[in-house]
């Protein structure tokens, strides 16, 4: 079996942040989130891993994986280009699977527990393939997939206006090669892309047999600022507190703090956990760090409040004004504008960006 990332697509709703690479690479807890996916695909026993790219940066992808011998897995490339929709992106894998069985996973998903279990029900059921589910309270902004009463998937449909299922159809799928005759015969929908829901649904209606997984962990699609911020709560919710860097007498870190190599926290800073700052960075006299937030390598956070956010890496933070709920990217500034009175702030900042407030 083949595994097949998707680390295509433009990423509107992520910009400004994705305007200076692919939203797949975008930290959640200071890993990008492609690494998230990756090692799920690993750790099902999958090594050889086919990586789709688009036209967003593709080298930054291709810099980050190598040939993924750093993680264990051997990773080919494949250059889908336009984004044309999921199905066709899948496609694009044809040549690379060669005729195996493959998983499909969607670049920007975050999935607590892997896939170890639908990998193992998908062989041991000898289906023509197999989807993972999630329940979800607004359906009609998802696939959906409906089931009989023994697990089979019936049918597929995108975004109903219609009730027909709470079971959204998340971004990872299994697949014999026989998904291939069946996508090269799609049409496109309305938005003009070739739907994965309408393959699986032409599969089934081609006599094949589809096996749903539903998650019983946590599933988030990072495609939004506020579903990486979720997304980085609940990856720093299940963190353990390790300190490699220095902390200073008279500093103060309660709960689970991850202090990276290097870093040090200086007199007079407070820690509140679960908090994770990466490596080189500095943490000032007077700086507050509140609950779930990441703090990427070589930042600085002086004289400062931060709370619920990300700070990527190579950023400078010395602002009156408490940031919560926010996402800096990296290489940016946020810094105190003079003549204001200290209030609390939300911002989502882009790459190499200065921000007086």
């Amino acid at each position: 079996m083949k595994g097949v990332i998707l680390a295509g697509g433009s990423g509107t709703r992520l910009r400004p942040l994705s305007y200076t690479g692919p939203k797949q690479l975008i930290p959640i807890a200071n890993k990008p989130n492609l690494l998230y996916c990756l090692d799920d695909i690993r750790e099902a026993g999958i090594t050889e891993i086919g990586v789709i790219l688009g036209n967003n940066m593709p080298e930054k992808v291709r810099e980050l994986l190598g040939d993924g011998s750093k993680y264990g897995v051997k990773v080919t490339y494949i250059v889908q280009g336009e984004p044309k929709g999921i199905a066709h992106a899948v496609h694009c894998a044809k040549d690379f699977v060669a005729g195996e069985p493959f998983v499909v996973y969607l670049g920007d998903n975050l999935l607590r527990g892997g896939i170890g279990g639908l990998v193992r029900d998908f062989k041991e059921k000898k289906a023509d393939g197999a989807i993972a589910l999630c329940r979800v309270k607004n359906p009609s902004a998802f696939g959906v997939a409906v089931l009989d009463g023994q697990g089979r998937v019936v049918r597929c449909v995108e975004k109903p206006k219609e009730f027909l299922s709470d079971l959204a159809v998340i971004g990872i799928y299994l697949f014999t090669p026989k998904v291939f005759d069946v996508i090269e015969h799609l049409k496109p929908s309305k938005r003009g892309e070739l739907e994965i829901t309408d393959a699986i649904t032409g599969v089934i209606e081609a006599g094949g047999f589809v096996h749903s997984w539903t998650v019983e962990g946590w599933w988030k699609d990072t495609g939004k600022p506020e579903d990486i911020l979720e997304a980085n709560h609940l990856v720093l919710d299940e963190l353990e507190g390790k300190v490699e860097g220095t902390v200073e007498e008279g500093a103060q870190l309660t709960g689970r703090v991850v202090v990276g190599p290097r870093t040090v926290i200086e007199k007079g800073a407070r820690i509140r956990g679960p908090v994770l700052l990466g490596a080189d960075c500095h943490i000032g006299p007077n700086a507050y760090i509140g609950p779930y937030t990441s703090i990427g390598d070589g930042s600085t956070v002086a004289d400062s409040e931060v709370e619920g956010s990300m700070v990527l890496d190579h950023v400078t933070i010395r602002c009156r004004r408490k940031l919560v709920d926010s996402i800096v990217g990296p290489y940016s500034q946020v810094l105190s504008a003079e003549g204001f009175v200290p209030e609390g702030a939300r911002v989502v900042i882009g790459d190499y960006t200065t921000v007086r407030i």
